[in-house]
């Protein structure tokens, strides 16, 4: 049994999949969520993966007595931090919040770790720290800038943890890069479950297709790309998960930090995600078109040789597999919805 790593945010999309692929790997798991986007059922799905169970604590990472009674009571070998807000148009409506929750959380997280001694940290970023880029594909080397509020708060964060590493070398930060996360673990157990409407384009997919909404709604079709949507770099969850791993294992391999970008590569518009998901599934989704929203861009995919060249890590999964289990994972929670009701 190799030692235990802390993940914040751990009941969420991205969180999960990473405890399904540490637990796997041997790593012992604790999980931290104040459930704010979340269920306390995912910990019994992860279990349910054959990946052990983790254990969870209910909390936030704003709490920084509980911080310390965490890592007091554990020997914790690295963080990895998701635990944070991440819709675009809500931080438009609520900056100080996200301000508060995003780099106030990740404030209070370093500091608890400085006074545990544990300065191993693998931070959830983002793309959105690129704003509107110059060219693409983008290499982590390209300028930083936001254009929303969210991506501003995951700005602010990159400097609080380069600057942390630049006045004490004994910290080793990861800060990954993450383009568009898609899909759903293979067993349907764990996925993206949004509240309310998505603001994410695969997520309201798969309920236009599942009859929860009467049509997708595309945000502009006049950007100067292929079809005239918004072209992103969509990522298999999973992938994503095991980049998170490959960070972990170069933080303790080559003892210092890295940033780099977690995509695949290439650039796929909303039309033509819409028409992988028909072609994968057989559904039709009927669309309605309307204004572009402030804040996002034309387009926008990753350089990937920072990530194969220091992580040994690329993307694996098709764009294909992408839309075959987010439809699944919608499939299953439908169905378990109707025996509940």
């Amino acid at each position: 049994m190799k030692n235990t790593i802390l993940i914040t945010g751990g009941t969420g999309f991205i969180g999960s999949h990473t405890a399904v692929e540490l637990m796997q790997s041997g790593w012992r798991v604790i999980v931290l969520d104040n459930l704010c986007n979340s269920e306390p059922d995912v910990i019994e799905r992860i279990a349910a993966i054959g990946a052990s169970r983790p254990h969870f604590v209910a909390g936030d990472v704003r709490d920084a007595a509980l911080l310390d009674q965490l890592f007091a009571s554990h020997t914790i070998t690295a963080v990895m931090h998701f635990a944070g807000l991440k819709s675009v148009g809500e931080s438009w409506q609520q900056a100080a919040h996200y301000l508060d929750n995003n780099v106030g959380g990740t404030a209070c997280l370093v500091a608890a770790m400085e006074r545990a001694g544990v300065r191993r940290l693998v931070f959830s970023s983002s793309a959105t720290v690129y704003g509107e880029p110059d060219t693409v594909p983008i290499a982590e080397s390209a300028p930083l800038r936001t254009t929303n509020p969210y991506g501003r708060s995951k700005l602010l964060c990159e400097d609080m943890l380069r600057q942390l590493q630049a006045a004490d070398p004994r910290w080793q930060v990861a800060l990954l890069r993450y383009f568009n996360p898609v899909g759903a673990h293979a067993s349907a157990l764990i996925g993206e479950k949004p509240t309310g409407v998505p603001n994410n384009l695969m997520p309201y997919i798969t309920q236009v297709a599942a009859g929860a909404h009467p049509y997708l709604r595309v945000f502009g079709n006049d950007y100067p790309t292929i079809d005239g949507t918004g072209v992103r770099d969509y990522i298999h969850v999973v992938d994503l998960a095991q980049g998170h791993l490959a960070a972990l294992h170069y933080l303790l391999e080559e003892g210092r930090g890295i940033t780099a970008n977690l995509g695949t590569g290439s650039g796929v518009s909303v039309l033509q995600l819409v028409a992988a998901f028909t072609q994968a599934t057989g559904v039709t989704i009927p669309l309605q078109i309307l204004e572009r929203r402030p804040g996002d861009v034309a387009s926008c995919f990753a350089a990937t040789e920072q990530a194969w060249e220091a992580l040994r890590w690329r993307a694996q999964l098709s764009l294909q597999a992408m839309c075959a289990d987010a439809w699944r994972w919608e499939c299953s929670r439908a169905a378990a919805g109707a025996s509940h009701g």
